[in-house]
């Protein structure tokens, strides 16, 4: 793959064969990232975990000290109360069964999270095929399926993010934009690193969190230390 001159300009300050400390490496992330706009910075972890076995899954949600630098659009399938309790507590969206058909039929997806109360969970189930490739089906490890729907969109909007495997066993997870200072995407990035750890499955065997990266959008990726987790 052929890269731009700004790429190869900031990957030759990183040095590829050395694994740098979290602050170390947030400061070079944030020099790599050149773009005209505000880059996201993701963190990519490749762990030890067999994701084909069900008690090495690794998933579950982390709210990042200083957010991801987005504001992200909630929907809520309630009913009730909850529906108007949602609606205090800042949802962008709220609603019931009425909502199944624009989202299958009229592919109406403007919405980042998706929120449901367990009692929903009957109606949700039917846009299995379309929220859940886009990784957006509420799960109760993620905190999306909830009675406490107030607590769920407060920590979303106040940047929560969800980590899971992917299908090679990799985790990818935004910590934060390029305009953060490298404190703010060091606390974040510790952050999550503690609840991968407290995350951890007990029957993985060996190293747990093989190697970490971070990487701006458009930028050259930054090895971390990864022996000590």
């Amino acid at each position: 793959m052929k890269h731009g001159k700004k790429y190869v300009e900031a990957a030759k300050a990183i040095d590829r064969s050395k694994q740098y400390e979290p602050s170390e490496a947030m400061e070079l992330v944030k020099k790599a990232a050149t773009a005209k706009f505000d880059e996201t910075i993701e963190v990519h972890v490749r762990t030890g975990c067999d994701g084909r076995h069900a008690d090495q899954q690794v998933r579950g949600a982390v709210v990042l000290p200083h957010g991801t630098g987005r504001s992200v659009k909630v929907l809520v399938f309630a009913k009730g109360a909850k529906l108007d309790e949602a609606q205090a507590a800042g949802a962008d969206y709220v609603g019931g069964e009425e909502l199944i058909p624009k989202i299958q039929n009229d592919g109406w997806l403007d919405f980042d999270v998706v929120v449901a109360t367990p009692d929903m969970m009957g109606v949700v189930g039917r846009l299995g095929k379309v929220l859940g490739p886009k990784g957006l089906m509420p799960n109760p490890k993620a905190g999306t399926v909830t009675m406490d729907v107030t607590k769920a969109i407060n920590d979303i909007k106040a940047g929560k993010v969800e980590y899971r495997l992917d299908k090679a066993n990799i985790i990818h997870v935004p910590v934060g934009k390029a305009s953060f200072t490298a404190e703010q995407l060091t606390d974040n990035f510790n952050a999550l690193l503690a609840a991968l750890e407290k995350a951890k499955p007990s029957s993985v065997k060996g190293q747990y969190l093989k190697s970490i990266s971070v990487a701006p959008t458009m930028g050259p990726g930054v090895k971390v230390v990864a022996n000590r987790y």
